[in-house]
């Protein structure tokens, strides 16, 4: 066995070399130029320290509110000529708008703030011009959410109208004003409520106000009830306002139908707890479809019965070409 050994030492230095041998021994026996010694008073001289590292300030906040408006000009014009046999009359009239929707939402607090102005005349050969649309309404909402869909809420509105209206006639065959019917605060509706509030998505909600108050006013001594005389929009002879105390059903929509058309529509019910089987009803309806990014088409129409006005159901339709501006676009 020994033999053996000597043997194949022998043929291994034969083939490499002792030279080599050695040398591949003493490679890995030496120690690198540039490597240290590691020891325990080396670990703590070189110990790892803590840096703080400055994170700079962004300055990021987050915006609760929501802001829309929207603002134009819708116009109608016709004109026949004097041997125009089918009949007619030259007319023109122009009607501007302004809307604006503030939203702010944090968690389950919501507050929603509208205002919506509408002012129009029209213009008929022969005739006064006359309004054919003035309204003020300007509603706010504080809701706070309880569940999904259902919340508490309080809104106060503020309802009127811009400029004086009048009854028209015939005096010695000429258009005439025969009587002032409305104007400024005359009437004007301050309504406070509060109830619960079904909101399924972004585009309905339902109120249901069990404690809704509303005051009428009328400051306009030429449409104020006088003494002796009836009441005018439920204001007593010799006073200028009126309060109710009333339950109240309110239902918003602004739904897009398809890409370019949309419907918004409100309906409000004022039940006076004095007089529940007569409560006042009203319904605004408005289709907007849009050609281009600032012309559209609008159909517009709205539906009154209250009492103390009229004892049958007022309407009011339109329909009208006009240039919309829209923000955020």
């Amino acid at each position: 066995m020994l033999r053996k050994l000597t043997f194949v030492l022998i043929l291994f230095v034969s083939l490499f070399g002792t030279h080599t041998f050695a040398q591949v021994n003493l490679k890995d026996l030496r120690e690198k130029p540039d490597s240290k010694i590691v020891n325990a008073d080396t670990i703590k001289e070189n110990a790892i320290k803590q840096i703080n590292v400055p994170i700079p300030k962004l300055g990021l906040e987050v915006n609760y509110w929501k802001h829309w408006t929207k603002f134009g000009l819708n116009a109608n014009q016709a004109s026949f000529s004097d041997n125009w046999n089918a009949g007619g009359v030259n007319s023109m009239s122009l009607m501007g708008l302004f809307w604006h929707k503030a939203d702010y939402t944090r968690d389950r607090f919501n507050f929603v703030s509208e205002l919506d102005l509408k002012y129009g005349k029209i213009q008929n050969k022969d005739q006064l011009a006359k309004k054919n649309n003035d309204r003020i309404f300007w509603d706010n909402k504080l809701s706070h959410k309880f569940s999904e869909k259902w919340a508490l809420y309080f809104s106060f509105t503020f309802e009127s109208q811009f400029d004086v209206g009048y009854k028209y006639g015939k005096v010695d065959g000429e258009d005439a004003i025969i009587d002032t019917i409305s104007a400024f605060m005359a009437p004007g509706y301050f309504t406070e409520s509060f109830g619960l509030e079904y909101k399924p998505d972004k585009t309905f909600s339902l109120r249901i106000g069990t404690g809704t108050a509303r005051q009428t006013l009328i400051l306009d001594n030429r449409i104020a009830p006088k003494e002796g005389g009836s009441a005018v929009y439920g204001v007593e002879p010799g006073e200028n306002f009126r309060n109710d105390l009333a339950f109240q059903i309110t239902a918003n929509l602004d739904r897009d139908l398809s890409k370019n058309l949309n419907l918004k529509a409100r309906y409000n019910l004022f039940a006076d707890y004095k007089k529940l089987s007569d409560p006042d009803n009203r319904l605004d309806l408005t289709l907007t479809a849009k050609i281009t990014k600032l012309v559209n088409v609008t159909a517009n129409g709205i539906l009154v019965y209250d009492s103390d006005q009229s004892g049958k159901v007022q309407y009011n339709q339109g329909l009208a070409l006009g240039i919309l501006f829209s923000l955020p676009r």
